[in-house]
């Protein structure tokens, strides 16, 4: 059965974030996620407080901006989460908003390259392996975490243009398709990632995380056409969903059979109770998948 999941957006303060988690672990839900945007809330230290507070639901963080980190740094980071709370983060790593990057003195000149150093730099420390590498931006000398992973994890980015999506397919072991990918658009998506891992002679399994911006109660219609506007999204069929929990799981639906192994629910800015959303997708919508 493909995972359901709900996001907690970073525009809510961070003190707000234990009872939506709490939610979530009680509801049945399968993953709570996480969105580091410049300049909410850090999502190392948000994804640390969910794990904490819950016992259960997968934390997963999408995403982490790569020009913000160096590669050893979100090693560690990544390596703590996971040996504390085994089987439970998921950490997704991108370029960021260029914008963003830009703002704090961080851009690059080639976005793809620091990734892609990135990325293979982090799934070698992660996996216990000393590191010499000097790559255009990563550059690392004998590194070696002193506590890696006990076992093997997942690391995972974020993609939307097809350099990009190739990029995931060599490089990740997943990626994160941004909310407003249709179905179709999923499954284009896939066929430029599966280029990827043929051309890297990668047979393994890649884990593809879809956002679903969605809402329910009385005024879903209202809140989601002005949420569509505000993110920009096409009014077609697929794009986004709002009304009851039948409507949202056929949602879900049809973007697993088009690919996803993972639906995360992203609710509108003005949802009135996010703890309730993520109670409603575990509770209401989860049981529609089985």
């Amino acid at each position: 059965m493909t995972s359901l999941g709900a996001v907690f957006l970073p525009q809510l303060p961070p003190e707000r974030l234990r009872e939506v988690a709490l939610a979530a672990d009680a509801s049945g839900l399968d993953e709570l996620w996480l969105w580091e945007d410049c300049f909410f809330e850090g999502g190392v230290s948000t994804a640390a407080a969910a794990l904490a507070w819950t016992e259960r639901v997968r934390v997963g963080v999408g995403l982490l901006p790569v020009p913000l980190r160096n590669a050893a740094l979100a090693a560690m980071e990544a390596a703590v989460l996971h040996r504390t709370f085994p089987g439970r983060a998921e950490l997704v790593l991108g370029h960021g908003v260029q914008s963003w990057m830009a703002q704090v003195g961080a851009r690059v000149a080639s976005p793809l390259t620091l990734l892609e150093e990135h990325l293979r730099a982090q799934r070698r420390l992660l996996a216990g392996e000393e590191v010499t590498t000097s790559g255009r931006y990563v550059s690392l000398e004998g590194v070696r975490l002193d506590w890696p992973p006990t076992g093997p994890v997942r690391v995972l980015t974020g993609a939307e243009g097809p350099k990009t999506l190739e990029l995931a397919g060599r490089a990740a072991d997943g990626t994160v398709l941004v909310a407003g990918t249709t179905p179709d658009r999923l499954r284009e998506a896939r066929s430029r990632i599966d280029v990827g891992r043929a051309a890297a002679g990668r047979t393994d399994d890649h884990r593809v995380v879809v956002y679903l911006l969605a809402a329910t109660g009385p005024d879903a219609a209202e809140r989601m056409a002005r949420s569509r506007a505000s993110w920009s999204l096409p009014d077609e069929r697929g794009v986004c969903v709002a009304g009851t929990a039948e409507e949202v799981a056929g949602a879900v639906r049809a973007l697993a059979d088009a690919g996803a192994d993972v639906v995360v629910l992203q609710p509108t800015a003005d949802d009135p109770d996010p703890a309730a959303f993520a109670a409603f997708a575990g509770e209401q919508v989860r049981p529609l998948l089985a």
